[in-house]
């Protein structure tokens, strides 16, 4: 079928089409019936016909997602949205998309439909030709509707560190957002990255030693490494026998790939001896399993101390 326009339309548009558009084309109802009977064409949804009969690409589902809400205002969300503002590494494979709350667009198998009573136009960009989620809302949408705080807190961490947006976007996105779920996780997530509040990780792990009735470590010890350059260790017990732990706290800022490479090289540089034991602890953990951190400190200050 020749029809001008519609080779352009279904190149764009990744064989996806709504039946508004093909009428703009001047295709009668008459026509697109008779493609989907000769099975040339399948329907999707009411609203909504896919070009061709073969599997429907990731592209595609993306546009079917958006042309099944039909007039409702829609937007891809959560991890779609910040698959096409460009994050790595946190691939999810169902299509998510928000709309008003109580409008019902078609169902399928590969798509979460979000209902929100925030939805506006306003957290709305353009990608791909696609209402997407801007980066700051799609963050906090797939961080709080994840049950696993280390998710809340390690994909801040990521949208800041690969450069979509600053700490201080997000920070403001998660004030409008007001009450949700992983809030205070994130916004401790967000300062770890900058560095706020003195490093937050140190200070939430000796409060937590604090109120457990453990000594008092020494924080932020200076010392040289192989090359005779400058290190901060985070925390540090010297004990009465001359035995020593070490206690690395790492914030969410450890998690990209070069931060982490040299954190695992200034362990080699600064080395260790027979009296001296050096540990690692997510930051998270002083916040969200307290008891467990805290068994790991005493046994190794016991075992130092015997």
């Amino acid at each position: 079928m020749s029809v001008a326009g519609l080779r352009d339309l279904a190149r764009r548009q990744h064989g996806v089409c709504s039946r508004r558009q093909l009428a703009g084309l001047g295709l009668t109802e008459g026509h697109i019936r008779s493609q989907v009977r000769a099975r040339r064409w399948r329907e999707l949804a009411h609203d909504v016909v896919v070009l061709h009969r073969g599997p429907m690409v990731r592209e595609a589902r993306r546009w079917a997602a958006v042309l099944a809400a039909g007039t409702v205002p829609v937007a891809l969300a959560c991890w779609t949205a910040l698959e096409l503002h460009g994050l790595q590494g946190w691939h999810r494979d169902p299509i998510h998309v928000v709309v008003p709350r109580g409008d019902k667009p078609a169902r399928f198998e590969w798509l979460v439909v979000h209902e929100s009573r925030r939805h506006a136009a306003a957290d709305v960009a353009w990608r791909a030709g696609l209402p997407v989620h801007g980066v700051e809302r799609a963050a906090i949408d797939a961080a709080a509707w994840q049950p696993s705080w280390r998710t809340a807190s390690g994909l801040m961490a990521a949208v800041v560190q690969q450069r979509l947006t600053t700490p201080d976007a997000v920070l403001g996105e998660l004030e409008r957002a007001g009450r949700i779920r992983h809030r205070r996780t994130m916004q401790l997530a967000l300062l770890d990255v900058v560095g706020g509040a003195q490093s937050l990780e140190e200070i939430d792990f000796a409060r937590l030693c604090r109120r457990a009735g453990l000594p008092e470590p020494m924080r932020q010890e200076r010392r040289r490494d192989a090359r005779g350059r400058v290190r901060f260790l985070d925390v540090e017990w010297r004990l009465r026998g001359g035995g020593r732990l070490v206690v690395e706290v790492d914030g969410v800022g450890h998690m990209e790939r070069e931060q982490w490479y040299d954190d695992l090289l200034r362990d080699a540089e600064l080395g260790s001896d027979a009296r001296t034991v050096r540990i690692r602890i997510p930051a998270g953990a002083a916040r969200h399993e307290p008891e467990r951190v805290l068994a790991i400190v005493r046994r190794h200050l016991a075992a130092l101390a015997a």
